[in-house]
């Protein structure tokens, strides 16, 4: 049995219902085995830890560590050619009806086998654990047959074996309908979504499942049709919903008990009531809407209001949101939809934790979860949010060490 207590740090606990942030000052956390047994005042640390391991962190903040709940992070190629065509004006559907987005980079996935997926991923995995991020989830929805699906969630599972870091998969095969079904989207999901689920399921490698709900990808209603074969399975599910007009997918989503419904810039207040009916978490992607140059903004206000939970992540990808610093899509959650820096930290940790499902593990520094613990070279939890381009993380924390 290990027990570690960590000293001399400003504790940002990000439980809800005290102070901003959860702030305590002159803190101490008490670690055992790998989980939180007390935290809170370091004037107040039970009697039975004098004996314990101590660690000084310096006087700096703590903060659960990052978590970046919605990210594409395996695929091939790149799209940096589509970048060029939109500043020139061509819109985001324009170029997915010419061929481009997402099918764009589907050949590129074909063409490469699981490890080299793997290994492309690593320096973006890389960037997002050297800012704090200790959990991230990663999407399927390149490959578009049933094996280079499978082979992109093996390919994301090979990730949590090369490097310290917990990843969640889900299974997006429902994100756009390849060329050779072009014209046939009831046929593609009959012949490779829901027997890939199937695959996937039986393999173990999907632990949710994704889709795209939009008019240049797939309606409400074929996405119900994905939706009702997760439920069979047992897998929980969560949505592409209202990025582009508002086709009523997340109020589907809802239906089905979502994780999360993400994007949501269409979003209506129909839609936001269901959310906050469900408890299904809206994850904002401003890296999609910064990169597209979109001009309507998600309904934070009203989300805020309707006690929706709001999460905040990368959406890291090879054409919409090309970004791999989670600091980064923090400040633009304040700055562009107007997020406190609180909501934004708690957009990227117990927030994000609720939309994996892992609000029970993970997201807050209190007894019973993971000692996951991002330590900070800042005065102020705010600064994570406030800075831009600078990655202040002293050490991120997993267990009863390094």
């Amino acid at each position: 049995m290990k027990r570690t207590v960590f000293t001399e740090t400003r504790l940002a606990c990000m439980v809800p219902g005290g102070a901003p942030y959860g702030l305590v000052e002159d803190a101490a956390i008490a670690v055992e085995d790998g989980r939180i047994v007390w935290a809170g005042p370091r004037a107040a640390l039970p009697g039975d830890w004098a004996g314990a391991e101590r660690t000084k962190l310096g006087g700096r903040l703590t903060t659960p560590a990052l978590i970046d709940c919605h990210t594409h992070l395996i695929h091939g190629g790149d799209r940096a050619r589509e970048f060029e065509m939109r500043l020139q004006g061509a819109t985001y559907e324009e170029i997915a009806r010419a061929g481009g987005g997402i099918v764009s980079t589907v050949a590129a996935t074909r063409h490469m086998d699981e490890e080299a997926l793997a290994a492309s991923a690593l320096p973006r995995l890389d960037a997002l654990m050297a800012e704090g991020v200790a959990t991230v989830e990663v999407k399927s929805g390149y490959g578009l047959s049933i094996e280079d699906e499978l082979k992109m969630l093996r390919a994301a599972r090979r990730l949590a074996a090369m490097r310290r870091v917990r990843v969640k998969t889900s299974y997006l095969a429902a994100h756009a309908v390849p060329p050779e079904y072009r014209g046939r989207a009831s046929a593609y999901i009959e012949e490779v979504v829901l027997p890939g689920m199937e695959a996937a399921h039986a393999e173990g490698l999907a632990d949710a499942v994704d889709g795209f709900c939009e008019g240049i990808a797939f309606s409400p209603e074929e996405i119900a049709g994905v939706f009702d074969k997760a439920q069979a399975l047992g897998l929980p599910v969560k949505l592409h919903a209202e990025q582009l007009s508002n086709l009523g997918g997340a109020r589907l989503a809802t239906r089905y008990h979502a994780l999360s419904a993400d994007h949501l810039e269409y979003l209506d207040e129909e839609g936001i009531a269901a959310m906050a009916r469900s408890g299904t978490v809206a994850v904002l992607l401003p890296g999609a809407f910064y990169t597209l140059r979109e001009k309507q903004a998600p309904p934070v206000a009203g989300l805020r209001a309707a006690g929706v939970r709001i999460a905040v992540a990368t959406d890291c990808n090879p054409g919409s949101s090309p970004l791999s610093s989670l600091l980064l899509a923090m400040n633009m959650a304040s700055t562009l939809f107007r997020l406190t820096p609180e909501e934004a930290l708690a957009g990227t940790t117990r927030e994000a934790a609720h939309a994996l499902g892992l609000g029970q593990e993970i997201g807050t520094i209190e007894p019973g979860k993971r000692a996951e613990i991002a330590v900070w070279d800042v005065e102020h939890p705010a600064e994570l949010s406030y800075r831009i381009g600078f990655n202040p993380l002293h050490r991120l924390i997993r267990g009863d060490g390094a």
